[in-house]
C-alpha cells in the first residue's frame, strides 16, 4: 500500500475519530427499535464478515494461542460494549461520549492492580481532574448520579481492560488475527445473549437497517482498518489528540441531531474530562 504523509495520516485519524463519534447518536436512534444486544450482534457480524473478506489469508494461519488470546480479548470487549449500549438507553449520547473517554484514566490504575506497577504523578493528577469533571457533568441535585452514567463508567473500566488484554495477547499473535477472533467472539456472545434476552427482532425499518450497516461496516470494520493504517505514518502524540476528539464529535452530533442541551456546568465537566484524558495520553 502506498505511503502517505504525516498530515494525510492525521486526516485519516481525524476521520476515524469522527466515525467513532457518530456511533453514539446512531446507536441511540437504533435503540428506539432494537435491543442493545441485538444491535451489537448485527454490528459485529457485519464487522467480522468485512474483516474476513479483507484478510481471509490470515485465517488459514490461526493457531490455538491466537484463538485463546482473541477469545479472552473478545469476551472483555463484549462486556464493555454491552454495558455501554445498555447504559445509552438511560443517558444522553453526548454525555456518554465524554464519560466513555474516561477509559484512558482507568488504564494506568488497572495496570497497577495487575502488575503492581504504580502510575506516575501525571496519572494521579489526571484521575483527580477526571473525577471533578465527571462530578460537574453527571451529578444531579442531591449529589446523585444516574444509572446510565454509572453503567457507562463501569463499561469504561472494561474498555480499559480491553486495551490491557489486547496489548498482552497481540505480542503472541498479530493485530489482524486478534481482531478477527475478538470480533467473532463478540458476534457469537452478543447473538446468543440477544436471542435469550431480547428474542428475534421484528419491525425493523429501512432507516434502522441503514444505521446498523453503517455501525458494522463503516464504524467498526472500516474505522479499525483506517486507524491501523493511519497510526503507521504519524506521531503517537498526534494519534492521542486526534482520537480523543471522538468525545467532542459525539457531543456535537448529539446537540445537532438529538437536541441535547448542555448546561454551563456540564460544559465545564466535559472540558475537564477532555483535559484529563489528554494529560494521561500525552506522556511526552
Amino acid at each position: 500500500m502506498k505511503k502517505i504523509s504525516s498530515l494525510q495520516a492525521d486526516l485519516v485519524l481525524l476521520l476515524v475519530a469522527f466515525l467513532w463519534g457518530t456511533t453514539f447518536v446512531t446507536s441511540k436512534f437504533s435503540l428506539e427499535v432494537l435491543g442493545p444486544l441485538t444491535i451489537i450482534s448485527c454490528r459485529f457480524i457485519l464487522a467480522v464478515g468485512l474483516m474476513v473478506v479483507l484478510f481471509r489469508k490470515h485465517i488459514k494461519t490461526i493457531k490455538k494461542d491466537d484463538l485463546k488470546g482473541g477469545i479472552i480479548v473478545g469476551s472483555v470487549l463484549f462486556v464493555a460494549f454491552a454495558t455501554q449500549l445498555i447504559a445509552l438507553k438511560f443517558t444522553d449520547p453526548g454525555k456518554q461520549a465524554f464519560l466513555a473517554a474516561t477509559y484512558v484514566i482507568f488504564v494506568p490504575f488497572l495496570i497497577w492492580i495487575i502488575t503492581r506497577k504504580k502510575p506516575d504523578n501525571r496519572s494521579f493528577l489526571g484521575a483527580f481532574a477526571c473525577m471533578i469533571g465527571i462530578a460537574f457533568l453527571t451529578l444531579k441535585s442531591g449529589y446523585s448520579i444516574s444509572f446510565g452514567d454509572s453503567l457507562t463508567l463501569f463499561s469504561s473500566i472494561f474498555f480499559g481492560l480491553h486495551i490491557i488484554t489486547t496489548g498482552h495477547f497481540v505480542k503472541k499473535s498479530t493485530p489482524i488475527k486478534i481482531t478477527i477472533i475478538q470480533f467473532a467472539t463478540v458476534a457469537v456472545l452478543s447473538t446468543l445473549a440477544a436471542l435469550v434476552f431480547e428474542g428475534i427482532p421484528s419491525g425493523i425499518t429501512p432507516s434502522v437497517t441503514i444505521g446498523i450497516l453503517y455501525l458494522g461496516l463503516v464504524c467498526t470494520g472500516v474505522a479499525y482498518f483506517l486507524q491501523t493504517f493511519g497510526q503507521n505514518y504519524t506521531k503517537s502524540t498526534h494519534t492521542a489528540i486526534i482520537l480523543s476528539l471522538e468525545a467532542v464529535f459525539g457531543s456535537l452530533l448529539s446537540i445537532i441531531f438529538m437536541g441535547e442541551v448542555f448546561t454551563p456546568m456540564m460544559i465545564i465537566g466535559c472540558l475537564i474530562i477532555f483535559g484529563s484524558v489528554l494529560l494521561i495520553e500525552l506522556k511526552s
